[in-house]
C-alpha cells in the first residue's frame, strides 16, 4: 500500500519551509521502518522507489510546481528511471535524501535523487519525468518542459544535462519498444 500517511507528513513538515528555485536541492530525512524491508531484513528495492516519491513530492511543493501544474491542468508522471544501489539499508536506519531537478530535453524533465547514511551514498536514482496535459482536442499528451519553464518565468532553455544523463537517454532510446517477447 502506498504510504499516504508518510507523504502527508512530509508535505505538512515542509509546508512553511523556505521556497526553492527550480534547480535547488530539497533535503529530507527518513527511517527504514519494518514495513519497508524485504525477507533479507533490508530496505526493499520497490519501497526504495516509493521513498524517493517522498522526496520529489515536497520538492514540487516547495518550488511551487504543484501550483503551476494545477493552474494549467497538468500532471507529472514518471516516464523512466535508472537506479544504482550501493549500500545496504537495514531496519531503523536513518537516511538523508537529496532531491533536485537537473534539467530537461524536448520531452522530459530529469530529476536526480540520492539517499545517504552516515556520509555514504546508499542509492542514487535518475528519474525521467513527463509533464502531462490535456493536449489537443482533449487528448492527454506530454507538455514540453520548455513550456513548464516559461510558466515559472524562466528561460525555456535547459542547463546542459550532464554527460552521464545524455548517455543514459541515448542508450535507453535504443531499447526496443514494445519489448520483444
Amino acid at each position: 500500500m502506498y504510504p499516504y500517511a508518510r507523504m502527508f507528513k512530509e508535505l505538512f513538515k515542509f509546508r512553511n519551509a523556505p521556497k526553492l528555485g527550480l534547480f535547488d536541492t530539497h533535503v529530507s530525512h527518513h527511517i527504514c521502518w519494518p514495513w519497508d524491508i524485504d525477507p533479507w531484513m533490508e530496505l526493499n528495492n520497490g519501497r526504495t522507489l516509493t521513498l524517493y516519491d517522498l522526496g520529489r513530492i515536497p520538492l514540487g511543493q516547495r518550488m511551487g510546481l504543484h501550483k503551476v501544474l494545477k493552474a494549467r491542468g497538468w500532471g507529472l508522471a514518471v516516464a523512466g528511471n535508472t537506479t544504482r544501489y550501493r549500500k545496504r539499508v537495514k531496519m531503523f536506519h536513518r537516511l538523508e535524501m537529496r532531491t533536485r531537478i537537473i534539467g530537461w530535453d524536448a520531452r522530459f524533465l530529469y530529476i536526480e535523487q540520492s539517499m545517504w547514511r552516515r556520509g555514504e551514498c546508499t542509492s542514487h536514482i535518475l528519474i525521467r519525468s513527463a509533464v502531462t496535459g490535456a493536449g489537443e482536442r482533449g487528448k492527454g499528451g506530454i507538455v514540453p518542459p520548455a513550456e513548464m519553464a516559461r510558466a515559472f518565468g524562466l528561460s525555456p532553455e535547459s542547463p546542459a544535462l550532464p554527460d552521464w544523463v545524455t548517455a543514459w537517454v541515448a542508450a535507453d532510446a535504443q531499447r526496443p519498444w514494445p519489448p520483444m517477447q
